[in-house]
């Protein structure tokens, strides 16, 4: 029964210190973090590569080699969010684990399930979403850009998105589509409302994709123009009311009223 006893809580032991590993990898500000997160970042990117390039690698045992790799790492790194997560409701419920599970659905079977293909670019949002990107401008005292940045971050989500929903679909039906530039030329094109009309997407399906383009690249461009123009405030929230965001010289809540100690820059 000891001995029973001593191996669980060998194994407890053991499951905390490496629980503890991970959350200094994933959420940590020292050099091996900043490195491992580095390399998830690439990881991100290489999926986006593989993507565009995947109707020139066949099928054969090259893609399924590379296929299979980014869906073993993308399988360890949903196992290890899991890990560092304070429950698996909380796991569970988080955008971005869905946003893995799909692409690794999309991984595991690729022929089974080519049409979802193009939301690996839900992947640019992750890295958007990260905390090395916020870092990153933090560390090259760019911090007044955060929303700036997170608005490019969204806005270029949903251009690849919109191109790679695009290019899976219409490649082979719209003469025009023969690659992936053409599915961007056309995403921009349509998004900016520009609409050259040298490049259209055939069909009532065509239609639809050409008027959700149209709507929802409008309003990020929008939310893009609102970042830029809007005067920065510091995130600092207010004890009393909870309000976020107040100017960088502010000694009184807006909304209440509260004495504020915002820090300085310096600080």
């Amino acid at each position: 029964m000891d001995s029973t006893t001593d191996h669980t809580l060998e194994r407890k032991t053991a499951f905390k210190r490496l629980r503890r590993r991970l959350r200094s990898l994933y959420f940590g500000s020292h050099p091996v973090a900043i490195r491992f997160q580095i390399a998830m970042a690439l990881l991100d990117i290489a999926i986006i590569g593989f993507f565009i390039a995947s109707p020139h690698l066949g099928r054969g045992n090259v893609f399924l080699v590379i296929d299979y790799g980014i869906a073993l790492l993308i399988a360890f790194e949903l196992a290890a969010r899991a890990i560092i997560a304070p429950n698996l409701r909380y796991w569970a419920a988080r955008g971005m684990t869905w946003v893995d599970l799909i692409i690794l659905a999309t991984l595991l079977f690729p022929t089974l399930l080519s049409s979802f293909a193009f939301l690996r670019f839900l992947r640019i949002w992750v890295l958007g979403q990260s905390k090395l990107l916020k870092l990153l401008l933090l560390r090259a005292g760019y911090g007044r850009i955060e929303d700036v940045v997170q608005a490019c971050v969204n806005l270029l989500t949903f251009l690849f998105l919109v191109t790679g929903f695009v290019y899976t679909t219409f490649y082979g039906r719209e003469p025009k589509i023969t690659n992936f530039i053409d599915a961007l030329y056309f995403t921009v094109a349509t998004v900016t409302t520009t609409g050259f009309g040298d490049v259209t997407l055939p069909g009532t399906l065509g239609k639809i994709t050409s008027i959700i383009t149209m709507i929802f690249g409008i309003s990020l461009f929008v939310r893009l123009a609102q970042a830029v123009v809007r005067p920065y405030k510091v995130v600092h929230p207010c004890p009393q009311c909870a309000l976020q965001r107040h100017d960088t010289d502010a000694v009184h809540c807006k909304a209440c009223g509260h004495i504020l100690n915002i820090p300085d820059d310096g600080d």
